[in-house]
């Protein structure tokens, strides 16, 4: 351990021309044959309404494994997957309730949320469909057989809902070793939630959304089992540096990457060594980084290798 964390701090500071090409990285997440998962970002969003029932249905339809979606909670304290704190965009909010700007989701009960449209905004096929209870969400993605990674959308907003997620995905039985061990990763841009998940439920793996400095890794492995940032902040450097550290269940930690929605971005991502990569268009990366990925050339010291 002491010196995988040692060589992964030194590449660091000395930036990406000191990394070869990264050796498949084998955990928790990834298949370990080297080449990331694909992870359909709010459901296969780019093809039907994001966090909607039909974008799990769409990505399942692809063939994809693992979804992720948001989950915020209404006024009357129900939990419900929608990605915005407010629901003009991805809904008919502002026609059905024209006096409730600015049109938060925390000033709506469930009941209200339940009659908008979410599905009309992207297309004509999809009007009607409506913003799904987290229970409703998680039944369809166990109905298909799927993998969930589940954002907690603006925690502070919501006191408490750490554990009133714990509770539906106990009640849905998801907590069960099946599910924690290899169906389910909580993740958000706040380590404090993180960490209430990781005090609460031990067991579920959690993922931390940004990419925080090396100099702090070693902090929130104790309690994150992923560092997941955007694509434009990843460096190969930056996922080994990662990789060296092991999380709270003992196994290294993962990273996976966002939003990323071409090929070329894919197979570059995928040269650094990501375990996954969270994307709109699950088809088009997985083509790219699946079934037609050669790991691109890297520059090492003047030379070219990998190609």
């Amino acid at each position: 351990m002491h010196v995988r964390i040692v060589a992964a701090l030194t590449t660091a500071l000395l930036g990406t021309t000191a990394v070869l090409f990264p050796a498949a990285h084998a955990g928790a997440v990834a298949d370990g044959d080297g080449r990331p998962l694909v992870l359909a970002h709010r459901g296969a969003s780019a093809y039907a309404p994001e966090n909607t029932l039909a974008a799990v249905d769409k990505a399942a339809e692809l063939g994809v494994r693992w979804v992720e979606n948001d989950v915020q909670r209404t006024r009357d304290g129900e939990l419900v997957v929608l990605h915005d704190a407010d629901l003009r965009r991805t809904t008919d909010v502002e026609e059905v309730f024209p006096d409730r700007a600015p049109w938060k989701v925390g000033d709506f009960t469930a009941a209200e949320i339940a009659r908008l449209d979410a599905g009309s905004w992207f297309g004509p096929a999809y009007a009607g469909a409506r913003v799904p209870t987290l229970e409703e969400y998680v039944r369809r993605v166990e109905q298909h057989h799927q993998k969930l990674l589940l954002e907690i959308k603006n925690p502070e907003l919501y006191p408490g809902i750490e554990g009133q997620i714990l509770k539906v995905l106990g009640n849905e039985g998801w907590l069960d070793r099946r599910h924690v061990r290899d169906r389910l990763v909580v993740q958000s841009f706040s380590a404090d939630s993180l960490r209430t998940v990781h005090d609460l439920e031990p067991g579920v793996r959690t993922g931390f959304l940004g990419a925080p400095p090396v100099t702090d890794l070693p902090a929130y492995a104790h309690f994150a089992d992923q560092i997941n940032p955007s694509y434009g902040s990843l460096s190969p450097a930056y996922v080994s540096a990662v990789h060296a550290f092991d999380g709270p269940h003992g196994r290294p930690l993962e990273v996976l990457t966002w939003t990323v929605d071409t090929a070329d971005t894919a197979r570059r991502v995928a040269g650094y060594g990501v375990d996954g990569i969270i994307t709109n268009k699950p088809d088009v990366v997985r083509d790219a980084v699946r079934g037609r990925w050669d790991p691109p050339a890297l520059s090492v010291a003047g030379r070219t290798v990998g190609a």
